[in-house]
């Protein structure tokens, strides 16, 4: 079923050195999913998990975007508070609102709503590649991550850095778990045990 509406959401804790890149990078892919495909509605989300630095200014700062703030304790309670709250808000039906999920210290590719949006029209949860940025300081490991990632289709990674999942398929599963790490795992092992994947 086509995505009436994308809902990107966004967790972040002492992100205020990223978050503005990050925000950035997710504008221009809101104005580039507008001008392919103009019908869609799209909602951004942030959820601050206990910031104590410049976040939540940052993040209030930027036109257009809800930003919820509290004490969710893990990412994957920051991820479920922010997807229910995009879905409670959206103005189609979960099964028709697909949402994407990525960091606050995540750059996405112009073309990543999209690549989200046609991927939502014939899948219930999609699972993303990711590319690190090469810093001086993880240039080695950077390597060893390199020779072990498959980056294609058919890959086995899962990150909550880029993971889209329908709506209705996210509330048949329950939700992210309130998990310190891992909880985009815990959610994929749910969705295969349910035959979603």
């Amino acid at each position: 079923m086509i995505p009436g509406q994308v809902a990107v959401v966004v967790p972040a804790r002492d992100e205020e050195d990223l978050l503005p890149s990050c925000l950035s990078a997710l504008d221009a892919a809101r104005r580039h999913l507008l001008r392919t495909i103009p019908r869609v509605l799209v909602s951004l989300t942030v959820v601050l998990d206990r910031c104590t630095d410049r976040s939540a200014s940052i993040a209030r700062g930027v036109p257009a975007i809800s930003v919820l703030a509290g004490n969710y304790g893990s990412v994957g309670a920051a991820r479920d508070a922010g997807i229910r709250f995009a879905l409670a808000r959206s103005r189609s039906l979960p099964v028709r609102t697909w949402v994407a999920t990525t960091d606050a210290d995540t750059l996405v590719p112009r073309d990543w709503l999209v690549r989200h949006h046609r991927l939502g029209s014939e899948n219930d949860l999609v699972l993303g590649t990711v590319r690190p940025t090469i810093t001086a300081d993880n240039t080695e490991r950077l390597q060893l991550w390199g020779n072990a990632y498959v980056p294609g289709d058919g890959h086995h990674h899962i990150h909550g850095a880029n993971l889209g999942i329908r709506g209705s398929t996210y509330q048949a599963l329950g939700g992210f778990r309130p998990l310190a790490q891992d909880e985009d795992v815990d959610l994929v092992a749910r969705a295969k045990a349910d035959g979603v994947v």
